[in-house]
């Protein structure tokens, strides 16, 4: 089961976070039309791609720039076929495949977006495999194929990926991508597709079998960036703490406790949580959310979202998640999420269960702080302090 949670921020007239949530709620379009405030919202939060090359660090990494969006979402471009036609896509540690937009799809969705098109590509091989994907809220239809994706200067040869047919609904309708890249594990991959880092793994298209992230805050547009094959060294400090993976699907931790001013307030005995750059912000089970959200002063509006005095911020306190026996404090900068003179809590309470237990996401608003480093060849998280 797919857990990407993207939230979208406007503050046109009152202030709102929208959760685009593809396990279940409203669409962005619905709750902003509900509101008044789509046209508004677009025009003000145009989606301008930013896209520039960075070199290599050595000769098999490849670095993939990231659009920041409201620090929100971020997204990165590849292409795919012979001549190249280029996406944007989330590079999403939640999920495992790969689908584009195709023009097979008359969805409303699909013409807001760019589509692939099979016949423009030399290199394009049909298959005729169904692929479908349930988010929820949302979902994809749509088939398979095999093609060459080249993600920054790596080109896989014969990736398998998906060409959506419908997307019903609203759900991907004004998202600012086109489509998902999944970089988790082959386990979760809807119809026993191979994702594409494995695909580079096995064909040694990088010198390390991990991926790093980098997520820049406080609306930077720039900057954010994927590393594949190897780590960036001038984003973080410090050196790398690493955590074994407690399942091989989702990139999935064990956090010891969270704690505030000393005191526990969750995962008391220890609770399961997955890295998740598909999810904006900080998701755990509604109970200890609130009471986090008690703590640092936050009061729930007519959204359901929870919001703070931003002249309080030098007064709250930080939030410590405990992992592997390491500290990883979240200052109120690092976990409020600012917008024209608003702040907004990272916290979000979301109903996750599984076979061991209700599941925290430590999404963008954790990520941020700490450079993640996806460590395939040891099924492994590591985590620096972000530069």
């Amino acid at each position: 089961m797919k857990w990407l949670v993207i939230a979208l921020t406007c503050f046109q007239l009152s202030e709102c976070l929208i959760r685009i949530s593809l396990r279940k709620g409203k669409s962005a379009r619905q709750a902003l039309e509900e509101r008044g405030l789509l046209g508004e919202f677009l025009n003000n939060h145009p989606y301008n791609p930013y896209t520039k090359y960075a070199g290599p660090f050595n000769t098999l990494a490849s670095t993939e720039p990231l659009i920041n969006y409201l620090d929100m979402s971020y997204y990165g471009t590849i292409s795919i076929g012979t001549p190249p036609q280029s996406f944007t896509v989330i590079f999403d540690t939640g999920s495992s495949n790969l689908w584009v937009p195709s023009v097979y799809c008359s969805s409303q969705s699909c013409t807001n977006h760019k589509k692939f098109s099979p016949s423009r590509s030399s290199t394009y091989r049909a298959t005729n495999q169904p692929l479908s994907i349930q988010y929820g809220s949302g979902s994809m239809t749509g088939i398979l194929g095999y093609d060459t994706v080249t993600v920054s200067n790596i080109a896989v040869t014969n990736q398998e990926f998906g060409l959506s047919e419908t997307e019903p609904g609203n759900t991907f309708s004004y998202a600012p991508f086109d489509g998902i890249l999944g970089l988790a594990y082959p386990k979760i991959a809807s119809s026993g597709v191979t994702p594409v880092f494995d695909n580079m793994m096995s064909e040694n298209l990088v010198q390390q079998d991990l991926f790093a992230f980098y997520l820049t805050r406080e609306n930077s547009q720039s900057g954010s960036e994927v590393v594949f094959g190897g780590v960036d060294p001038d984003h973080y400090t410090g050196q790398i703490n690493w955590v074994p993976l407690t399942q091989q699907s989702y990139w999935q931790i064990l956090v010891d406790r969270v704690t505030i001013n000393g005191r526990v307030v969750a995962c008391s005995g220890g609770c399961q949580a997955i890295v998740d750059t598909g999810t904006s912000l900080l998701a755990g089970p509604t109970g200890p959310i609130s009471t986090i959200q008690q703590y640092i002063g936050a009061t729930e509006g007519y959204s359901g979202m929870y919001t703070v005095n931003c002249n309080n911020l030098s007064n709250m306190p930080d939030v410590v998640f405990t992992i592997n026996g390491i500290d990883y404090p979240l200052t109120p900068s690092e976990y409020i999420v600012q917008s024209q003179g608003s702040c907004i809590s990272g916290f979000m309470g979301m109903y996750l269960p599984t076979s061991s237990g209700e599941l925290w996401i430590l999404g963008d608003v954790f990520i941020g702080p700490y450079y993640s480093i996806f460590d395939r060849g040891n099924n492994r998280m590591g985590f620096a302090k972000a530069v």
